[in-house]
């Protein structure tokens, strides 16, 4: 059964109606590389300061500043080495006139000392590999230091009760070392959401198990599975469900612990009743055609628990490709507003399509593209064959998606035209 245009709805209005049923989850305490991309709960305050004391920045020695006014490679200052210091250790004795500390990286500066003279800057031969360190009782410095010169400060990366990650921010490779470096080994972060996936139909079969006549394997529940996990979820499979009610009601079922139920066949006009029976029986779903290609037939709507909560549904239509570009439209961003990051969406370039694409229906075509970028910095689109929905290979090459507006009925060579990235490694 065709639908009329004007009976489908707009990609941001199914996008919208989705994200409204969903809220930021509840937060639970993570150990720190597994909060890697998820976002901070609360605020994290610095319980100390870092560096927690004054710090060489360099090999060489502690002096007084004063003591090396004037030195040159010709006339040099020579001090009295009074003692070693390596980093972990400190000093009390004061560092006096006319006195140097040879000192190690990271080491604690000595009372009385205000500058590190670099061993280049000294007599002392630079040690090879394998040799053991000079340890002279006087030191010749060939160059004035500076006061300051080569110490990191007590408190210069972070002072003691100072917020150094606020509530909100997404842990990245450089929040971990941060929390790391005041010592915690687990953090308080907006919790994964669980995303339960179900395949249904007769034909369906596991991968791994011998397929029958008629039969086809599995792809959409694995490739939305690693899309969710890709986007910070945490993927329960629930396998396939025959078309039949009393399966498939208790496959959804498996998944009412879930913080989402997704979907795939089962959501078109042409589908079997019972599909869309239980869907409805369960829960309050709508059935939706969306002005895009692929992925037309969408169903939403919230499955009501024993317990009394509701659990968003989200149905895919069948078609592999139709299934990804779809979720990576509507699920995509249920998992961010669920995990509580700000929802930037995908990059949008503009690009020069080098082939023709024909928009046959008035609906958003979302056809599977590469996108290069050239030497003046301009990119340039190309398709990656034939975009049949079910030609699930087209989004194995493809690093982009054209937006070709409902409006425009074909994109020639050499038209700009509006592409959603992927997957990205240059710079944009």
């Amino acid at each position: 059964m065709t639908v009329p245009i004007s009976d489908m709805i707009s990609v941001e209005e199914a996008r919208d109606r989705i994200l409204a049923f969903f809220s930021k989850l509840e937060p639970a305490d993570v150990p720190l590389l597994e909060a890697l991309g998820q976002v901070v709960a609360d605020d994290i305050v610095a319980p100390f300061a870092i560096p927690p004391a004054d710090n060489t920045a360099m090999d060489g020695y502690a002096v007084r500043a004063e003591d090396t006014t004037g030195a040159t490679e010709k006339e040099p200052k020579e001090l009295q080495v009074t003692a070693n210091l390596a980093a972990g250790y400190f000093l009390d004795a004061p560092v006096q006139s006319g006195e140097a500390v040879r000192i190690m990286t990271g080491a604690p500066m000595p009372p009385g000392s205000n500058a590190v003279v670099p061993f280049e800057e000294t007599d002392e031969p630079l040690r090879e590999v394998g040799q053991a360190p000079t340890k002279g009782d006087r030191v010749k410095i060939f160059k004035a230091a500076g006061v300051s010169a080569n110490i990191r400060f007590q408190g210069e990366d972070m002072k003691e009760g100072e917020t150094i990650i606020p509530a909100g921010s997404v842990v990245r490779p450089s929040e971990v070392g941060v929390l790391a470096s005041v010592g915690l080994e687990t953090v308080r972060v907006i919790r994964r959401p669980i995303v339960a996936i179900l395949s249904t139909g007769d034909e369906i079969t596991e991968p791994g198990k011998p397929l029958d006549r008629g039969h086809i394997y599995d792809s959409n529940a694995y490739s939305v599975a690693a899309l969710v996990t890709k986007y910070g979820g945490i993927p329960k499979l629930l396998g396939i469900a025959n078309d039949t009610v009393e399966d498939l009601t208790a496959k959804i079922r498996e998944g009412f612990d879930a913080d989402m139920i997704v979907t795939s066949a089962g959501v078109s006009r042409g589908d079997f009743d019972v599909v869309k029976d239980v869907l409805a029986r369960e829960g309050a779903i709508d059935f939706w055609t969306v002005r895009m290609k692929p992925g037309k037939p969408l169903a939403f709507g919230a499955f009501k628990t024993p317990d009394g909560r509701s659990v968003p549904h989200l149905g895919l239509p069948g078609n592999p490709v139709s299934s990804m570009v779809s979720f990576e439209l509507f699920g995509r961003p249920a998992i961010d507003k669920m995990l509580g990051r700000p929802d930037t969406g995908r990059p949008l370039l503009r690009a020069t399509t080098r082939d023709t694409i024909v928009n046959t229906d008035a609906r958003r075509f979302y056809a599977r593209c590469i996108v290069t970028q050239n030497e003046d910095g301009s990119y340039e689109a190309d398709l990656t064959g034939p975009q049949g929905s079910g030609i699930l290979t087209s989004m194995v090459w493809a690093n982009a998606l054209t937006v070709i507006p409902e409006d425009l009925a074909q994109a020639n060579p050499g038209d700009e035209i509006d592409v959603m990235m992927l997957d990205w490694e240059q710079p944009l």
